[in-house]
């Protein structure tokens, strides 16, 4: 049977490879059309690395197409709304694992029918709800949107599940109070459950396009993806008396990319075992 594994090895690795570079061709592509001159990056050609190296699609897209604002109302909407998309988790979360909570499995029950429900089915309610409380055109409808998750309640639920009750007793009968407990107790033991929702809202809430696009009209407050999607589906090709020219959109999309690519370290240590040991069951 050994030459029988060594086969399957070979082939699964072979099928990873084509995978990764299925993946890894077009980010590169796109990096190097976003390092190229315009006029080098208008020809039809997929190239792994820049031809006429220059830099003055960041300099168009960010100065003169002005995505500088799109990206600042992307930061403000992905750091607030995942912020207290965390913290709400994570509190519900505390509240479920309490052996003594009255109605607990019915709240659960609840919290499990809230996953089974398709985005699209609540666009248009949550659109009427965010125009009668005067949200239309504001950054704060994309932050309220989706300020808690079915999904991040639940996998925060099991992480505290993960930490021995009798610790929270054993403070209580020394005078903390529930705050406390949570506060310096389980979120300080519960650091690779917070990582991985942490990351899940982040990338959520940074490639964000359908609440973006039902909830803001205003130029002012588009985000990036909004805003990629005016530059890169412009069939004009132009943006005032600039001729957005491949170079400059592409240097548009490897902005976008970069906080993902950036923040993917800080936490990449505590994904997997997150991963894992929020799959745990009570």
């Amino acid at each position: 049977m050994g030459w029988k594994n060594k086969l399957f090895d070979a082939v699964n690795a072979g099928f990873l490879l084509v995978l990764m570079l299925t993946m890894i061709i077009p980010l590169l592509n796109v990096a190097a059309l976003a390092f190229s001159s315009g006029m080098a990056s208008m020809r039809p050609d997929i190239i792994l690395f820049p031809k006429q190296f220059s830099t003055e699609g960041f300099r168009i897209v960010w100065n003169s197409l002005d995505l500088w604002l799109p990206f600042r109302n992307s930061v403000v909407v992905t750091v607030t709304g995942t912020t207290l998309h965390v913290l709400l988790s994570s509190l519900a979360g505390y509240v479920l694992i309490h052996p003594h909570l009255p109605g607990k499995k019915i709240m659960v029950t609840f919290v499990l029918l809230t996953m089974m429900i398709p985005q699209d089915v609540v666009m248009i309610p949550l659109y009427v709800v965010n125009k009668e409380l005067h949200l239309i055109n504001t950054l704060n409808a994309l932050v309220l949107s989706g300020l808690v998750s079915g999904f991040s309640i639940l996998l925060m639920r099991n992480f505290f599940l993960s930490v021995p009750y009798e610790m929270a007793e054993s403070a209580q009968i020394d005078g903390a109070g529930a705050f406390r407990i949570f506060s310096t107790m389980y979120m300080r033991l519960a650091t690779a459950g917070l990582a991985t929702v942490t990351l899940f809202e982040f990338v959520s809430r940074w490639n964000n396009f359908s609440s973006a696009l039902l909830f803001i009209n205003n130029t002012a407050k588009y985000t990036l993806q909004i805003a990629l999607k005016a530059m890169i589906i412009d069939t004009s090709n132009t943006s005032g008396t600039y001729l957005v020219t491949t170079n400059v959109r592409m240097a548009g999309i490897l902005i976008t990319i970069i906080p993902l690519i950036a923040i993917y370290p800080f936490v990449q240590r505590f994904f997997m075992r997150g991963i894992l040991l929020g799959a745990n069951k009570e």
